[in-house]
């Protein structure tokens, strides 16, 4: 699974070495080339149109022969090489949910075209573009976008990049509602008639977390009917109203989070998710000073983790041969229900005495001493919330690194709420 940062908020696209240096420090590996960056929604929307002189100054118009994309390409790519960094998936631009304009098809195809072009150049081998919308009404979308991305189909198998379609909102009088893809009994078709009507897996989808809350839409449940059509997650909070993109987790009202994070964990699981999760915070990083950015980005970089470590927790569980647990309360209890039958633990051991000898949820309770017997091949599983200071133990008793590994119930699949009285 690829962890994926969107520049957006804190890149300049003249000027992309500072930012992507940061990106680097934070330790993220690869970022995405978001082309929304050097040709903005509002340039298609005012495309054609005399610009005003301050226009003219503060933004890059479209060219007729886009040159203002290969630009922003060829410094991002520079950028990237410098701190080596990678590209794996780009974003093509797209129209304002709220467009009238229902002349633009042309314009975005030639676009769309030269995108594919440009990352088969950079060995960028996924390009997200939005089905268009604009002037179609319902029952319309399907043949207009089927004819549209067959048409760009050609170049994306010459150019050896999947395109990915993106689930969209629909503005109605400035009301967020469901629109294209957003459906995903539909978008899962629309991908499978794409894909056989080119002979190839060419298509793809990429998932807004973002649109689905703004949707109200039941993640669990989107995530598991597009399963492995699913090749790039965004990660993005907002408040399920109106369109933002903040850090995950940070969206919060009453204590209560905004994105059902719950619902999406568990459909990324039964979909066997294992593509690009690709972080967008926008709106976050514009409200940080600059000089404050590092430290959000490092922020950024383990919020991201703990998405892939939630994930992937039943790959860990299958990376060793046999697992114990460390900790004999409710996290041990909670990781029983979920999982105890299908990777049933050897016994649990506790740091309390009292616990020694006794059965807890069917596992005996061993002291922290019985785990210097253990074969290389086992995995130790903390459960327990005091993460760190309990593998500090473990790697003083001689415990090796890679045989300490965490669980955590904040987000499994099934829960107990009545907790377990202390003794």
């Amino acid at each position: 699974m690829n962890i994926i940062c969107s520049p957006t908020g804190m890149l300049n696209p003249s000027c992309p070495n500072s930012s992507v240096m940061d990106l680097k420090n934070a330790g993220f590996e690869n970022i995405l080339l978001d082309l929304a960056m050097c040709c903005s929604p509002y340039e298609l929307e005012h495309y054609g149109e005399p610009k005003q002189e301050e226009e003219e100054r503060d933004r890059t118009p479209i060219t007729e022969d886009l040159s203002g994309i290969a630009l922003f390409f060829e410094k991002m790519y520079k950028a990237c090489s410098t701190y080596h960094l990678s590209l794996p998936i780009a974003h093509a631009p797209f129209l304002m949910r709220d467009t009238k304009r229902t002349d633009l098809t042309e314009l975005l195809y030639e676009i769309h075209t030269e995108c594919i072009r440009f990352c088969g150049k950079l060995g960028c081998h996924k390009l997200i573009i939005p089905p268009l919308f604009s002037g179609l009404s319902y029952g319309e979308e399907w043949e207009a976008n089927r004819n549209y991305y067959l048409r760009l189909a050609k170049t994306a198998q010459k150019e050896n990049v999947m395109i990915l379609l993106e689930n969209q909102c629909r503005s109605v009088s400035g009301h967020l509602m469901r629109g294209v893809c957003s459906d995903p009994v539909a978008a899962a078709e629309w991908v499978d008639v794409l894909n056989q009507e080119t002979k190839a897996p060419l298509f793809g989808f990429c998932m807004d977390v973002g649109v689905c809350n703004l949707c109200g839409q039941d993640m669990h449940e989107f995530a598991a009917v597009l399963g492995s059509r699913i090749k790039a997650v965004i990660l993005r909070d907002c408040d399920g109203h109106k369109e933002s993109a903040l850090l995950p987790f940070t969206c919060v009202h009453g204590g209560k989070p905004q994105t059902d994070w719950l619902g999406l964990f568990r459909g990324l699981r039964e979909a066997g998710f294992d593509g690009d999760l690709i972080l967008s915070m926008e709106d976050t990083a514009i409200g940080f000073s600059p000089l404050l950015r590092p430290q959000l980005l490092a922020l950024a970089k383990a919020v991201v983790e703990y998405f892939k470590w939630q994930i992937e927790i039943e790959n860990l569980l299958k990376k060793y041969q046999s697992i114990v647990l460390f900790g004999a309360g409710n996290m041990c209890r909670n990781y029983m229900k979920c999982y105890g039958e299908q990777y049933p633990p050897l016994f649990t051991c506790d740091n309390n005495p009292k616990a020694w000898g006794t059965t807890f949820y069917g596992l005996e309770v061993k002291p922290p001493e019985s785990l210097k017997q253990l074969p290389k091949d086992c995995g130790i599983f903390i459960c327990n919330i005091y993460y760190r200071e309990i593998e500090k133990q473990l790697l003083e008793m001689g415990i090796a690194r890679e045989q300490i590994a965490y669980f955590n119930d904040e987000y499994m699949p099934s829960f107990y709420f009545d907790r377990l009285k202390e003794v």
